[in-house]
């Protein structure tokens, strides 16, 4: 048997696994659920059925009234994410021999390698969630609203209050996470209606301030609101870097269904179907790195991001100016 050219290190892919990326949300926005095969099959419910009640009344020998679902059923498969890095033998080496250097810690190069890449893989899966998350083709034509001008919650004089709570007031299925680029967040927590709404007491308006992140939950009735931080270099290599934020200028309020572990389970805004782990190793033996020779490290996970429910969503596009 021929030796595999691809050798999952457990310590690599323990680190790849563990690791937590800073300020990334994006396994909080459309959380993982396993899937057993890399294709599978999701399913989508029209709200008609799920709101619509049937007569359940039954005679004493009559047949019961069966329900009639008109879920469609769609196929879809996982995707291949992963990158990896060449190590020289020289660097490996390198760091050997300062483990017989007292006092000096060296850096493990595979270990080092296989953070570095999980991160740039988080951040690619982060700005696909956004995306998605922050696309008005995600969500059902009621359910979205394109600010500008006075509307936006950069102004002083807009309500963002008035005009999310009653965007809730008209959705199906009330949602359960706000989700916010940092630059909305700062606007709506510092937005004086908001900080009035939190603070003021005994007819006494308070002025000035910012209101923290549980505040803003409690106010909207929310159980958690999350705020992208990710920043993306847009630029094509090797010219002068541009630098965006993943999350742009806009929010969403999503229904989550903690019940929900699967692609099929049932009425979510939306999932990641998750293949297997994600996994990082080494491939062998490259002779053309450098002149030792060297390996390369590779980490990488099988995903795909799904809406399942557009009626279970509502999206501010360009909240701020």
């Amino acid at each position: 048997m021929g030796q595999a050219p691809f050798i999952i290190q457990p310590r690599l892919t323990a680190l790849a696994l563990s690791y937590r990326y800073l300020r990334m949300i994006a396994d909080f926005v459309l959380p993982r659920v396993q899937v057993d095969s890399p294709t599978f099959k999701y399913s989508t419910f029209t709200k008609e059925d799920a709101f619509t009640v049937p007569d359940t009344r039954v005679g004493p020998k009559s047949r019961t009234n069966e329900i009639d679902w008109t879920a469609s059923e769609t196929t879809a498969q996982t995707q291949d994410y992963a990158l990896e890095d060449a190590i020289p033998y020289f660097d490996v080496q390198a760091a050997q021999a300062g483990r017989n250097i007292a006092g000096i810690t060296p850096v493990d190069p595979e270990l080092r390698s296989t953070e570095l890449i999980t991160e740039l893989v988080a951040l690619d899966r982060e700005n696909r969630v956004a995306g998605l998350v922050f696309n008005l083709a995600s969500y059902a034509a009621a359910n979205k609203s394109t600010l500008a001008g006075a509307t936006q919650w950069s102004d002083p004089t807009s309500d963002p209050v008035t005009a999310i709570l009653t965007a809730f007031d008209t959705m199906i299925v009330r949602p359960s996470i706000g989700v916010f680029g940092r630059a909305v967040y700062t606007k709506l927590r510092m937005h004086p209606k908001v900080v009035s709404a939190v603070f003021s007491q005994g007819g006494n308006a308070a002025v000035g301030g910012a209101v923290s992140r549980q505040a803003i939950a409690d106010l909207l009735e929310l159980d958690a609101v999350y705020v992208g931080e990710g920043f993306l270099n847009t630029a094509k290599k090797g010219q002068v870097a541009t630098f965006s934020q993943v999350w742009g200028k806009h929010a969403a309020f999503l229904y989550q269904n903690p019940q929900v572990q699967g692609p099929q389970g049932g009425i979510t805004f939306g999932v990641t179907a998750q293949w297997g782990q994600r996994i990082a190793g080494t491939i062998g033996s490259d002779p053309t790195i450098g002149m030792r020779g060297g390996t390369r490290v590779r980490v990488g996970e099988s995903v795909k991001e799904l809406v399942l429910a557009t009626d279970a969503g509502y999206f501010f596009q360009n909240a701020v100016a």
